[in-house]
């Protein structure tokens, strides 16, 4: 054996045997960049803004596709919804990549004890978990839960608990869709969640040789806005505001917008047409109050952390899924193209290299697999789109991707489109076409952030030197493969 080989050889084996960081990985659903550390005048996070004094707060990161499980594929499995061909919440990732090696599947293999709790993967219409991911099995809290009688199903479940309980879901009533009850954090799932979250980090504490890989998902402020009343009463009503834009961008089309199936769903809302301006403050106060409760069970998560000693060991990285859309353009919940629901919050703390500060580098999601990975020592995964910017959490001044992109998919009467986009610094540009249809077909959404940060006018028509020069960027991405699932909701057997 040569002597450089040996060399490397030795420095392998060093870093095997030394202790190796852990890594608490913190998923939040539905949580859009407007906490306190991203700027908001209005948000009480003070917790998640503590971590961001010791984090790099990444103020231009951006999901791959704004629904929860393609995100979550991309995060995890560190591949694009077009390079798996999976838009839909219930399909599979290994239905697309059967011998995929998943993040915490990377780190289980180089000798970490991987632990999911909550919401990671997703779980519900149709999708289940990953057990190869884990070391010990996923322990599952509910996305949707009441605490008051009068909010709940007279007997059984309402539709959406069905749903991501993956039960049958027809017939059943709505439930509501805000709820404010005096209860102890813990009546709902995310305090559960806390509570079993601390418990596995005093049994991590009784095995210091074993580094663990510790993913944590918290639901709130995912639907219904569900929080005990003292997180609603950290905010008055008339503090909040309705979007200044209530409409679609002009000269969009008419199918990149949606008008919030899923808010929809509940029963204290109307089936169609524009929300009346005190429901829609009522939304957005349940959205910060389900935030803010979120928040508290993050802390109480991480003053664990501290308080066994732990923090000095412990890579943190919290991360958002995708944004939401809180009434911008008339658009409520997720599922567009649009800045309101692909810009993530993402922080990053490592011990001893992060001290607080903010990063302009363009990352996606799929980009923090091979990241944790430089960050954790360990190999670089292959067969991944993401590319790891290790080097912007050591150096926040440190540029990353030139531009990001993200997708989104459309059924337009008997029409399946992707919206191809592409976000760089100033610009948006959106392509939409058919699946595998010619290049001509194709029609464009193009903003621009500087002269029309709100996204008020679609003006690709008049600037096609700018579209052709995005496009150009946006084709290194490869081309969409054919839909291993559709985006169509499950739909029921019928019976023989």
């Amino acid at each position: 054996m040569c002597y450089l080989s040996v060399v490397a050889l030795f420095i392998t084996l060093s870093i095997d045997a030394a202790d190796r960081p852990n890594v608490l990985l913190i998923c939040v659903d539905d949580l859009k960049p407007i906490l306190g550390c991203y700027g908001d005048p209005i948000a009480k996070t003070p917790n998640i803004d503590r971590l961001a004094t010791r984090s790099v707060l990444f103020e231009r990161a951006y999901c791959n596709q704004a629904v929860c499980s393609p995100s979550r594929n991309a995060l995890l499995v560190g591949l694009r919804p077009q390079t798996l061909g999976i838009y839909d919440l219930a399909t599979n990732f290994r239905n697309s990549r059967p011998d995929a090696i998943t993040l915490p599947q990377h780190f289980k293999q180089n000798g970490y004890r991987t632990e999911a709790l909550g919401k990671i993967f997703h779980v519900g219409h149709g999708n289940h978990e990953d057990d190869r991911s884990w070391s010990v099995p996923h322990w599952k809290s509910n996305v949707v839960a009441y605490a008051l009688p009068e909010s709940k199903a007279k007997s059984g479940l309402t539709r959406e608990e069905a749903l991501f309980a993956n039960k049958p879901a027809v017939d059943l009533p709505k439930g509501v869709a805000f709820e404010s009850a005096d209860v102890p954090d813990n009546t709902y799932p995310d305090g559960a969640l806390a509570d079993e979250a601390v418990r596995r980090l005093q049994l991590a504490k009784e095995k210091p040789a074993e580094p663990f890989f510790i993913a944590v998902g918290f639901v709130k402020p995912h639907l219904p806005f569900v929080a005990p009343k003292k997180y609603w009463d950290l905010y008055t009503r008339n503090q909040f505001e309705i979007a200044k834009v209530q409409v679609p961008p002009r000269g969009a089309p008419g199918y990149a917008p949606q008008f919030g199936g899923e808010l929809r769903n509940y029963k204290n809302i109307p089936a169609i047409g524009t929300l009346d301006p005190e429901l829609q403050k009522q939304l957005i106060h349940g959205y910060y109050a389900a935030m803010s409760y979120m928040d508290a069970q993050v802390g109480r998560v991480l003053a664990e952390l501290e308080r066994l000693g732990l923090s000095d060991d412990t890579i943190i990285v919290l991360w958002g899924d995708h944004g939401w859309h809180l009434g911008d353009h008339g658009i409520w919940c997720k599922h567009t193209n649009y800045e309101q629901a692909t810009h993530i919050p993402l922080l990053v703390s490592v011990p001893e290299v992060t001290k607080g500060s903010r990063a302009k580098a363009m990352v996606e999601s799929v980009d923090i697999y091979p990241t944790l990975c430089e960050l954790a020592s360990l190999p670089a995964p292959t067969e991944v789109d993401g590319i790891s910017f290790a080097a912007a959490v050591r150096d926040s001044n440190t540029p990353a991707r030139e531009f990001v992109t993200h997708v989104y998919p459309r059924n337009v009467i008997q029409r399946k489109l992707l919206g191809r986009a592409i976000r760089t610094d100033r610009y948006r540009l959106v392509e939409w076409k058919e699946f595998g249809a010619s290049r001509d077909s194709a029609e464009f959404e193009l903003y621009d952030y500087v002269t029309d940060p709100l996204e008020t006018e679609n003006i690709a028509a008049v600037n096609m030197e700018i579209v052709a020069e995005l496009r150009a960027k946006l084709d290194q991405q490869p081309e969409a493969m054919k839909q291993v699932s559709s985006n169509e909701p499950p739909r029921k057997k019928k019976k023989k």
